[in-house]
């Protein structure tokens, strides 16, 4: 459902259209795992293929074997295609019951099983078709219920307030400003009376967060590389265009570091996660730890 006359906020969403356009034709594909709308090198896009090949039953979808590096940060690089169990993080929000969660740039749905475990029922969008396509046999592998949509966060194929609940991670902090915005007054339009947002974005002055600044000379972000706000601007911007919201952390050293992924990644980076949810607890008491978190969640609730 991309929108083909619109400039792509990521150009894996042209890929995603051409290959859909090249498949409904014939209903046949070279490229069964659609690689070129996966945003991977091309040894990842080979690795998925050859290990496709060694067996038709996987513990972990190939996909999501070669997407985890780009999904989950660079601290899982040395896992990329050894994945022996799906990292599946801890959503931070009350029980579903069943309300219907937004999953915005859901990739192989990694959010949206987490989403599913705790009760919801989850639709994930992606310009990835690739992605969602992992994301719908992952449901399937793991016996979960759950919707994924090759869309748009600009412009979102769903009703006005049609939406309990809104959740991404990772991926707003990749738009321009206008591309930003759009995004916010989406969820704002999609999500129901009193529905909430749980949105996480990185922190201009974390500690890491300041080191990648520098490395790129604290110049103007281009494309799809990260935009750095700091928490009051995030503030602003959400509370102007959802409704009331407030500041949590998310994680230090790095965008992405999840305590439920301990024993998956690395032994030598542990002790990062460890100080991490250290410091994360700490915050619910000393406020200030805000100002200096890599990752931070905004929720927020329609007003």
């Amino acid at each position: 459902m991309l929108l083909a006359d619109e400039k792509e906020t990521i150009g894996i969403a042209k890929h995603s259209l051409s290959v859909a356009s090249r498949y409904s034709e014939d209903l046949t594909s070279d490229d069964p795992w659609f690689t070129t709308t996966l945003g991977i090198s091309e040894n990842e896009k080979d690795g998925i293929i050859e290990l496709s090949k060694k067996s038709n039953h996987y513990l972990v979808d190939p996909v999501v074997q070669f997407l985890v590096g780009a999904t989950n940060g660079i601290l899982y690089k040395d896992v990329i295609g050894k994945l022996d169990c799906y990292p599946i993080p801890e959503l931070r929000l009350p029980v579903g019951a069943g309300r219907y969660l937004l999953d915005i740039g859901c990739s192989w749905g990694r959010w949206s099983v987490a989403a599913a475990k705790l009760g919801y029922y989850p639709i994930g969008i992606d310009p990835s078709l690739g992605a969602v396509l992992a994301a719908r046999r992952v449901f399937n592998q793991l016996g979960l219920e759950g919707d994924f949509i090759v869309a748009d966060a600009r412009f979102m194929p769903f009703a006005n307030g049609s939406i309990d609940t809104v959740f991404s991670y990772s991926v707003l902090q990749h738009f321009s400003e206008e591309d930003f915005t759009l995004s916010l007054k989406e969820v704002a339009r999609v999500l129901n009376a009193d529905g909430i947002s749980l949105i996480q974005m990185p922190n201009r002055f974390g500690l890491r967060c300041l080191y990648q600044q520098a490395r790129r000379g604290f110049r103007k972000p281009e494309n799809f590389e990260v935009r750095y706000r700091s928490p009051s601007t995030l503030l602003n911007l959400f509370n102007s265009s959802i409704g009331q919201s407030e500041l949590s952390i998310d994680c230090f050293f790095s965008i992405g570091l999840q305590a439920a992924d301990i024993n998956i990644i690395p032994k030598k980076y542990r002790s990062l996660i460890y100080l991490s949810e250290t410091l994360r607890k700490l915050g619910t008491n000393f406020y200030s730890l805000n100002y200096i978190a890599d990752s931070l969640y905004i929720t927020s609730t329609k007003s």
